[in-house]
């Protein structure tokens, strides 16, 4: 029966998979449609949907067409690398290795928002809030746990009735800024992850893959007894069903904007002068910090050779840090801390096209 499943899962990934391309096409023609394009940038999925507001706002107050394509962190990166984009965007900071094959020279990090991966799952019946965790949540993912009445679960759900079914894991099958987040988080907060480790890709123990955040909520919310990650935006658009996560302070904590912001505080708070903004927040420290958070960041050659798309770019992003940052709660992203924001407008202040080729 669990094999039957699982078949009937891979069988509906191919077709999320192929849903999840046409969203992310006419997503791309949407933005780019009425005139021509100004720029073009493509990467992850996790901002998407606050990236997808930024680039239509913009357009209405400067003219300035954006042509973004959410193809996940590692095409994003791979893109960038190859210089076939403007611009990429990842939720995963690039690897030193990364950067060194970049053909365009040295690439900068620009943080833009922050945001939250959720354990999502699809429980008929189940109404109240199931509290994980870091321990548990391994467990499922590692197919330790393989029963969602299992006692590892139940006795952190007193009082909930939970079935006697199978768990069935739904994982990214991209390279996935998202998958690096929940990785990160298990690596650093669940010992028995350390075998498996953190990446925009890691050797999945258990489970079917899908494409995106996109076809991971699609799955979940198609398949009763499913649970797998996402960025918050996709769980409240598609209403799943979201964990409470126990965070480093021993509290359960739901993900939420001030939840996301209290795990932020105390890095911005601490970053050195010359930072470089490739830095994790997973498993903070605070009673009220949500535990699976991150920063996400646009990704930008320090040298552009185009001096009219570099130009247009550096303007874009000193909107978006601005103008943009105070749209991000309506979406489920957390702006980033104030004193923050003024010192990476400093670093895009870096950027150069004065010398564009």
């Amino acid at each position: 029966m669990r094999a039957l499943k699982l078949v009937a899962l891979m069988l509906l990934g191919v077709a999320c998979a192929k849903e999840s391309g046409n969203n992310s096409s006419t997503a791309s023609s949407t933005a780019s449609s009425g005139g021509s394009i100004d720029l073009t940038g493509a990467g992850a999925t996790f901002p998407y949907p606050i990236y997808s507001k930024w680039f239509s706002d913009y357009a209405q107050q400067s003219g300035v067409r954006i042509n973004y394509q959410s193809i996940g962190s590692g095409g994003g990166i791979r893109q960038l690398s190859e210089q076939t984009v403007d611009f990429g965007a990842s939720d995963s900071p690039m690897s030193d290795e990364e950067m060194a094959k970049a053909k365009g020279g040295p690439i900068i990090h620009i943080p833009t928002v922050l945001g939250a991966d959720v354990v999502t799952y699809n429980l008929p019946g189940v109404s109240a809030a199931l509290r994980l965790t870091p321990d548990v949540i391994a467990g499922i993912f590692l197919g330790n746990i393989r029963k969602w009445n299992d006692t590892r679960i139940a006795s952190l759900n007193a009082g909930v009735s939970l079935p006697n079914q199978d768990i069935l894991v739904v994982h990214r099958s991209d390279g996935s800024g998202t998958t690096y987040i929940f990785t990160d988080y298990l690596n650093t907060a669940a010992p028995a992850w350390k075998s498996i480790g953190k990446g925009k890709e890691v050797k999945w123990p258990v489970g079917v893959g899908a494409k995106g955040n996109e076809g991971v909520a699609g799955q979940v919310k198609q398949t009763p007894g499913a649970i797998g990650y996402v960025e918050l935006a996709y769980a409240k658009q598609n209403n799943l069903s979201i964990a409470a996560v126990r965070n480093k302070s021993g509290q359960f904590v739901a993900a939420s904007v001030p939840a996301v912001t209290a795990a932020a505080a105390g890095v911005a708070k601490s970053l050195p002068p010359n930072t470089d903004y490739r830095i994790s927040i997973v498993d903070g420290p605070g009673a009220d910090a949500y535990p699976i958070s991150s920063f996400t960041w646009i990704l930008a050659y320090q040298h552009q050779r185009d001096a009219v798309k570099g130009k247009k770019l550096v303007d874009f992003l000193n909107w978006a840090l601005t103008d943009g940052e105070k749209e991000a709660p309506t979406l489920d992203y957390a702006p980033l801390p104030a004193d923050m924001a003024g010192k990476v407008k400093a670093r895009v202040a870096t950027i150069d096209y004065s010398g564009a080729k």
